[in-house]
């Protein structure tokens, strides 16, 4: 048989297992490879991210998560300057460099607001809680379950759209037919312009029972321009 040949008839197999798995299957095949004892609902830890970009300096990220105790924390190290949020039940604390007596011009140099630290919050728990995150409520997953090639590879892919109160962007999330780890997410504005970015995840940093991604190497959609890759690291 042809390389060509076995690389359809391959597929054609994996085409039959990804029309016999409905979209709500599929996603619990990826939560049970990614969180098997159902931690992150309760998660409690800590870990840490730096953070490589194209054209900036690198930054380190070190981040708190209690869920029950409703608390988040980030200090990022980055360009000589040291800032932490701490947000707590309905508290909100920032400071940098060690005080929290911050003036207005350093407030505005490095975006420092309660509005920020809970910015920070939401995306943290969203990106460090895929695929689980997707049981959330006002989120919407298209039925089909289908079957593509991103990049060079097979995925099963899930088209997953928000209420508008909780995201407007239209996203879609790569899992590899076997092992149904996630592998690739990407997202757009306006599909119709390939705007957005893609991410392409490699390796897994075992925190609390739950496989995460460890690296995130994030591109554009329209030109495939590279922009970052974040490290995690517990």
């Amino acid at each position: 048989m042809k390389f060509g040949s076995l690389f359809l008839f391959v597929l054609s197999l994996t085409v039959a297992g990804a029309q016999q798995l409905t979209a709500e299957e599929l996603l619990k095949k990826t939560i049970e490879y990614h969180d098997p004892k159902a931690n992150w609902q309760d998660f409690i830890g800590s870990f840490k991210v730096t953070m490589e970009y194209a054209d900036k300096t690198r930054r380190q990220s070190n981040i708190q998560l209690n869920f029950p105790a409703r608390f988040f924390s980030l200090e990022v190290q980055q360009d000589n300057a040291t800032y932490r949020f701490t947000l707590a039940k309905d508290s909100c604390e920032i400071s940098l460099n060690g005080t929290k007596n911050i003036s207005e011009e350093n407030s505005k140099k490095y975006r420092l607001s309660c509005e920020r630290a809970a910015m920070y919050k939401d995306y943290y728990s969203y990106l460090f809680g895929l695929p689980m995150k997707l049981k959330d409520p006002g989120t919407h997953i298209d039925p089909v379950v289908a079957l593509t090639k991103f990049k060079g590879k097979a995925y099963l892919r899930l088209k997953v759209t928000y209420d508008p109160e909780v995201g407007k962007d239209i996203w879609y999330f790569y899992f590899d037919p076997n092992t149904f780890a996630m592998e690739a997410y990407q997202f757009f504005h306006d599909e119709s312009k390939n705007d957005g970015e893609y991410i392409l995840l490699s390796g897994l940093e075992t925190i609390n029972g739950i496989k995460m991604p460890k690296t995130r190497a994030w591109y554009y959609n329209k030109d495939d321009a590279y922009l970052g890759t974040d490290i995690l690291n517990k």
